[in-house]
């Protein structure tokens, strides 16, 4: 019988769903390191919250531990890299909270559109200021929604209760999804000049850090409110108070902040900006679907195999597992080389499995290029629940299956179609199992994934490829292996180049001002 320790409060009901499984739960909490790391190596399965910090030297005590669950959505209390050296898959429940914290949003949003917390202040102070606090009515007003997905569309839907005008911003959202919620899906520059209230609901990645940055404000409508129940980080947290003391900004309200806890902040002390303590998730119910989803998962994979919301595995079985290594890397890296490049919504996916990559279990194949898709965008994506992901964007996912008809034996061919162009990226295993890139946008070239990479469209024009060198040696960029491709004489061409560390945008934005250059981005593996 598989054994389980819970080392913070799960609900009784959870615990409850282990025993009726039949599975040997023990309940521990409040479990020092050292404490921890003494029993660890007699569970199979460790169920935790946040309180539990699973450190690579717990992880190295668990002689016998196969999952990890997380009830609840961060993992940053798990060592994934540590747990996934030791084949212990880690489990969260991505969907568990997301009601809870939508429902916080529009709390927050009624609070700032009505000064309620401090006019709860000042009337308990025994003040009768009726005069001081003239809100604003939400109907009618546009609400601007900065990433539509799981959180974001059930914002829009209450808002829309609401009989509020709802845009999004979302570059995932196709426009039949869009039309599906009631809203209208525009770029950002767009939602900063017209929405009244902007809420964001967006994971933090390289591309959404800051994106209320001091500029992004300035392009706003004057008497914006803005609203942060994702993650701290996505606005510039000095330029919203330089943006509410001058008056452009009416008031903000945030549960989420750049450093927590946040025990000082700039933002901290003004009567325009509401505050709570990163309670997005705080309800019982929130609680009790995340401890019943975490069980219900364990228990499935301890006693049958299944894996359902796996951060760092793809649902293969243990004899599929040799076989497929070098096909999922291949697929993850076609997916991130796609994903690199694509900057626009994305209405469709297609992944064509020919000769003997057909095969395969071609189900975890498309769930590991698609999370390698979406990745570069939302970094809460796994292979898990790519899909679902997908699905809630309204992107068209498709799997192609056909004998061999090319010169390689098996290959893996991605396209993705965006609102501007279908773009095509394939790949094959060679017998030494190294992935490797033969074909972008049908021209054919060969090429290793490698850390740093240079990718260049340009018109086939001579003196394109030294002026290239060039750029890149004055910047002391050193090249490893240079590929090229192309439709034909003059036609469209391919640089791919393999460099020693990451380009800078200088040489970048260099490259861009050629006038044979049509795309040059920095990639990474």
């Amino acid at each position: 019988m598989p054994k389980v320790l819970i080392s913070d409060a799960l609900s009784p009901a959870a615990v409850q769903i282990f025993k009726d499984r039949g599975v040997d739960v023990d309940v521990k909490t409040g479990l020092s390191k050292d404490e921890l790391k003494t029993i660890i190596g007699r569970y199979d399965g460790l169920a935790v919250r946040s309180a539990t910090k699973a450190t690579a030297d717990v992880i190295a005590a668990a002689t016998h531990l196969k999952v990890i669950g997380r009830a609840g959505i961060g993992v940053d209390n798990i060592d994934i890299n540590a747990a996934t050296a030791r084949g212990i898959i880690v489990m969260n429940t991505p969907h568990g909270n997301s009601i809870t914290t939508a429902e916080h949003a529009i709390a927050l949003m009624f609070a700032l559109a009505r000064d309620i917390p401090a006019a709860n202040t000042s009337t308990q102070l025994g003040k009768w200021e009726k005069n001081r606090f003239m809100g604003v009515e939400l109907t009618g007003k546009t609400l601007g929604i900065i990433g539509c997905g799981n959180i974001g569309s059930i914002v829009a839907e209450r808002a829309k209760g609401l009989r509020m005008k709802v845009a999004a911003f979302d570059p995932y959202l196709s426009p039949e999804r869009a039309a599906s919620l009631g809203v209208e899906k525009v770029d950002l520059e767009d939602l900063l000049r017209r929405a009244d209230i902007i809420t964001l609901h967006t994971p933090l990645t390289d591309k959404t850090r800051n994106i209320l940055s001091a500029e992004a404000l300035a392009k706003t409508k004057k008497g914006v409110r803005i609203i942060n129940c994702a993650r701290g980080g996505l606005i510039d947290e000095t330029a919203l108070k330089a943006a509410i003391d001058s008056g452009h900004v009416a008031g903000a309200a945030l549960d989420v902040f750049e450093i927590e806890p946040a025990k000082d902040n700039a933002l901290f002390g003004s009567d325009k900006v509401v505050v709570t303590p990163h309670l997005g998730a705080s309800t019982s119910e929130a609680q009790e679907n995340v401890a019943l989803q975490v069980a219900e998962q364990m228990s499935d994979y301890l006693l049958t195999g299944a894996i359902t919301n796996a951060i760092n595995m793809p649902s293969i079985t243990a004899d599929q597992a040799a076989e497929m290594r070098p096909w999922i890397q291949l697929a993850e890296r076609l997916g991130a080389f796609a994903g690199q490049l694509t900057d626009t919504s994305m209405q469709a996916v297609e992944i064509i499995y020919e000769g003997t990559a057909a095969e395969l279990n071609t189900k975890a194949l498309t769930q590991v290029a698609l999370a390698g898709l979406l990745k570069p965008a939302l970094s809460d994506v796994n292979m898990v629940n790519a899909p679902v992901v997908a699905k809630e964007r309204g992107i068209q996912v498709s799997e192609v299956r056909r004998t061999q008809h090319g010169a390689y034996e098996g290959y893996l061919m991605l396209k993705v179609t965006t609102d501007r162009q279908t773009r095509e990226v394939a790949g094959t295993v060679f017998s030494n199992g190294v992935p490797r890139l033969i074909q972008i946008k049908g021209i054919d070239m060969e090429a290793h994934f490698t850390p740093h990479m240079l990718y260049v469209t340009n018109e086939d024009k001579p003196g394109f490829i030294g002026k290239l060198g060039t750029l890149l040696g004055d910047a002391k960029v050193n090249i490893a292996s240079f590929n090229l491709g192309r439709t034909g004489p003059g036609g469209d061409a391919i640089a791919l180049v393999e460099v020693d560390g990451p380009v800078p945008e200088s040489v970048l934005d260099a490259l861009r001002k050629l006038p044979v250059v049509k795309q040059a981005k920095a990639l990474a593996f």
